[in-house]
C-alpha cells in the first residue's frame, strides 16, 4: 500500500470532518458554559442526536456502502447505481417524513418532549435531509471529488459555527430575544434550530448532483442492491445503537433530573475523546473507495492487513496525545462538567477497538456475507446494553463507558477470528503488539504518575513520551516502505 497516496486522501476527506468537530468542540465551550450542569440542557442535546445517529442508519440502510460495491462491479452502470439509491433513500425518507408529523404528538410524549415536540419535527427534517445527503457524498468520494466534497462540508460547518455564537453569546444579551432563548430551552432548542437551517442550506447547494436522479430506475439493480444493502442495514443498526444506546438508555433508567444531568455531564466530556471518531471516520472515507476499486492490488490480503497496522500505530499516538495534554483539552467543556473527564481514556479505547472492527470487517463485505456483520455486532450491542442495564443505576455514566468498551472489545475479537477462517489476511500481529504494549507503558506512566504533576511539567514529559513513540513508528513505516 502507498502510504503517502491513503495519508493524502485521508487529510483531504477528514478535513472537513476534523476541522469541522473542532470548531464544533470550541462551541463546545460556549454551550457548557452557558448551559449549567445542573439544568440537565445538556442531556437533551446529547439524547436527541443520539436517537437522530439511530434513525439516519435506518434511512440510510446501506446505501452508502452499496454504492460503492455495485458502482465498482464490471458491467454495471454506475450512474444507474446511484440514481437508484437516491430514489430508494429519498422515498424512504418522504415516507418517514409523513409518519412523523402525522404521529408527532404521540412520538413527542414517547421520548418524553411533549412540552416541545418541535424538537422531534425539527430533527425528522435534518435527519432525512442528511440521509438523502449521505449518498450524494458517498458518489462524491466514489468519483474522488475531495474538494467538493470538503466544500459542501463546510457549507454546513461555518453557518452553524456563527448562528450558534450568535444563539448564545448575543441573543441572550438582547431583552426582545431572551423570552426566546428562554423557552427553548435556554438556548438547547435553538441549537436544533440552526442545525436545521445548515442542513437546508447544504441540500440546496446538492441540486446539481440531485440531477442523477433523473438518470432513471432499474428495478432488477435495485433488488440486488437491496439484497446486498440489507445486512449492512442490520449492521448499522446494531452498530449505530453501540455508540449512542446509552445516551438513549441512561435517562430512562435513572428517570428524573439526575439522567439528563449525568448524560450532560457524559455527553459533554467525551467530546473530548472524539478525536479518535474523527480519525475512524477521515480513514475510512479514504480507505474504503480504496479497497472497493476495481483492482486486484487494492483487495489483496497484504493491503488490507497494511491498512490496519497503520490506523493502529496513528490512533494510538493520537489516544497518548490527548491523554497527555488533556490539561489543556479539559477547557473544550465547562468547570462544571469536569467531573466526568476521567472516563475519557475508556471511551478512546472504545473508539479505537471500533475503528480496529470497521478495519476487519472487510473479509464479510468484500465476499458479500454483509449478515456476518449484522451478528457480530448484535453479540457487541446486546453485551453493552446489558451492562447499561446492570450498572447504570449504580454507577452512572461509568457503565455507558465501560459498556461501549466491552461491546467493541468483544466485536473486534469476534471479527478478527472469523476473518482468519473465512477471508485469511496476514495481519503483523508483531507490530501490532508491540505499539500496544509501548502505548500501554506510556499511558501508564501517565496514569499513576504525570498526572499528578504540575500542568505544565505532565505535558512537557509527554511530549517526550509522544517523541519517543513517534520514532518507533518511523522505524517501523520506513522499514515496511510504505513511504
Amino acid at each position: 500500500m502507498n502510504l503517502k497516496s491513503l495519508a493524502k486522501d485521508t487529510a483531504l476527506y477528514g478535513l472537513s470532518s476534523i476541522v469541522g468537530r473542532f470548531l464544533n468542540y470550541l462551541l463546545v465551550i460556549v454551550h457548557t458554559h452557558v448551559i449549567p450542569a445542573a439544568s440537565g440542557g445538556y442531556g437533551i442535546v446529547s439524547n436527541l442526536y443520539a436517537y437522530t445517529a439511530l434513525f439516519f442508519a435506518l434511512l440510510t440502510f446501506g446505501m452508502e456502502t452499496t454504492l460503492f460495491r455495485y458502482g465498482s462491479k464490471p458491467g454495471v452502470d454506475d450512474k444507474m447505481v446511484y440514481s437508484n439509491a437516491l430514489r430508494m433513500v429519498g422515498g424512504v425518507g418522504l415516507a418517514f417524513l409523513a409518519v412523523v408529523f402525522l404521529f408527532l404528538r404521540p412520538i413527542s410524549g414517547a421520548l418524553d418532549y411533549e412540552a416541545h415536540p418541535e424538537y422531534i419535527g425539527m430533527f425528522a427534517l435534518i435527519t432525512v435531509q442528511d440521509a438523502f445527503q449521505a449518498v450524494m457524498f458517498s458518489r462524491l468520494r466514489q468519483l474522488k471529488r475531495p474538494i467538493r466534497f470538503v466544500a459542501l462540508k463546510f457549507a454546513f460547518i461555518i453557518p452553524s459555527i456563527l448562528l450558534n455564537l450568535f444563539i448564545f453569546l448575543v441573543m441572550p444579551r438582547i431583552p426582545a430575544l431572551t423570552g426566546i432563548f428562554e423557552y427553548f430551552n435556554y438556548g438547547v432548542g435553538l441549537i436544533f434550530v440552526a442545525n436545521l437551517i445548515c442542513t437546508t442550506l447544504v441540500s440546496f447547494l446538492f441540486i446539481p448532483e440531485m440531477r442523477g436522479i433523473a438518470y432513471g430506475f432499474d428495478k432488477g439493480l435495485a433488488k440486488q442492491m437491496l439484497v446486498y444493502a440489507w445486512p449492512l442495514l442490520l449492521l448499522s443498526l446494531v452498530g449505530v445503537l453501540n455508540q449512542v444506546a446509552d445516551k438513549i438508555l441512561l435517562p430512562k433508567l435513572m428517570p428524573g433530573d439526575d439522567g439528563l444531568v449525568q448524560l450532560g455531564i457524559y455527553g459533554a466530556c467525551i467530546k473530548v475523546a472524539m478525536i479518535m471518531a474523527l480519525l475512524t471516520q477521515a480513514f475510512r472515507y479514504a480507505y474504503e473507495p480504496i479497497v472497493f476499486a476495481d483492482n486486484k492490488d487494492a483487495q489483496n490480503p497484504a493491503t488490507l492487513a497494511d491498512g490496519t497496522k497503520y490506523f493502529v500505530i496513528f490512533t494510538l499516538l493520537a489516544f497518548l496525545a490527548v491523554m497527555f495534554y488533556l490539561p489543556v483539552l479539559r477547557h473544550f467543556v465547562g468547570k462544571g462538567y469536569w467531573e466526568g473527564l476521567d472516563v475519557v481514556p475508556v471511551v478512546m479505547m472504545a473508539e479505537i477497538f471500533m475503528g480496529v472492527y470497521f478495519n476487519l470487517s472487510f473479509w464479510y463485505k468484500l465476499t458479500d456475507q454483509n449478515w456476518w456483520g449484522a451478528v457480530i455486532s448484535a453479540i457487541s450491542v446486546a453485551v453493552m446494553v446489558g451492562i447499561n442495564v446492570l450498572f447504570v443505576p449504580k454507577i452512572g455514566y461509568w457503565a455507558c463507558a465501560w459498556g461501549g468498551f466491552a461491546g467493541y472489545g468483544i466485536a473486534m475479537l469476534i471479527s478478527y477470528f472469523l476473518g482468519q477462517k473465512k477471508y485469511p489476511i496476514p495481519y503483523d500481529l508483531k507490530a501490532i503488539g508491540k505499539f500496544v504494549l509501548v502505548a500501554g507503558a506510556m499511558f501508564a506512566i501517565y496514569w499513576f504518575w504525570l498526572r499528578t504533576l504540575p500542568a505544565w511539567l505532565q505535558m512537557a514529559l509527554g511530549t517526550l513520551l509522544l517523541g519517543v513513540y513517534a520514532l518507533v513508528a518511523w522505524r517501523e513505516i520506513k522499514s515496511t516502505k510504505a513511504i
